[in-house]
């Protein structure tokens, strides 16, 4: 049977197969940064795919970035979500059994949700700038954590509590505050904001933290 893929960007390692990685874009959309960084997951040997919860549509300002995500409708997104992981999940490719999922900001609140609705899928979850709250006590995930030191969309008392409900569900848990960074620090497209020394210390920390997670599944 021929799986088709859904709406977004794929990107496979050149040995044709590895551990899969969701890759869920903050409120710009499904840009070339985001496209970009399943490219890098490939490189690195992992299968990724970001799905576009905007379906084509791009923002590259705050006020256009707001409207689209307040015209994105949660079930809706859920539904593209839960397709996306189906897709990754049925590919041959595959050489895990379950996956880990990176969100950025938006992307990070449905990360977060999407680990609590598919325990049994979710094995690592990757967050940048962004939280959620949640019933995590069905979670089965590990959880790793990128924030920055001054944001005004993320405040340190949210990501504390975060860290709080998480360490109460026994989930191992691995926050990290990049300091003199701001919210959207690690995208390169976003010239205000982008901290390249703290942005490769988070990549490295993820590639790193991918590795053992999957290692971990390996040798279960």
């Amino acid at each position: 049977m021929t799986i088709v893929q859904p709406d977004g960007y794929f990107a496979l390692p050149e040995v044709g197969k590895g551990p899969g990685v969701l890759v869920l874009h903050a409120w710009w959309g499904l840009n070339p940064f985001f496209k970009d960084l399943c490219n890098r997951l490939a490189r690195e040997g992992f299968v990724a795919f970001a799905p576009d919860l905007y379906h084509g549509k791009l923002a590259t300002t705050i006020s256009e970035a707001e409207i689209l995500r307040d015209r994105l409708e949660q079930k809706r997104a859920d539904t593209n979500i839960n397709g996306a992981i189906e897709y990754l999940l049925g590919l041959s490719a595959m050489t895990s059994t379950s996956l880990a999922v990176i969100g950025f900001s938006l992307g990070a609140y449905f990360a977060l949700r999407v680990s609590c609705q598919r325990p049994q899928d979710i094995r690592f979850v990757v967050i940048f700038y962004g939280t959620g709250s949640g019933d995590y006590a069905s979670a089965q995930a590990a959880y790793s954590g990128h924030f920055a030191e001054s944001d005004e969309f993320e405040p340190a008392s949210e990501v504390k509590r975060l860290e709080k409900h998480l360490r109460s569900a026994n989930r191992p848990v691995k926050f990290y505050t990049y300091p003199g960074t701001s919210h959207w620090f690690f995208e390169a497209d976003r010239a205000d904001a982008y901290n390249a020394e703290a942005a490769g210390l988070a990549w490295q920390r993820t590639v790193e933290s991918l590795r053992a997670a999957f290692a971990l599944e390996a040798n279960h």
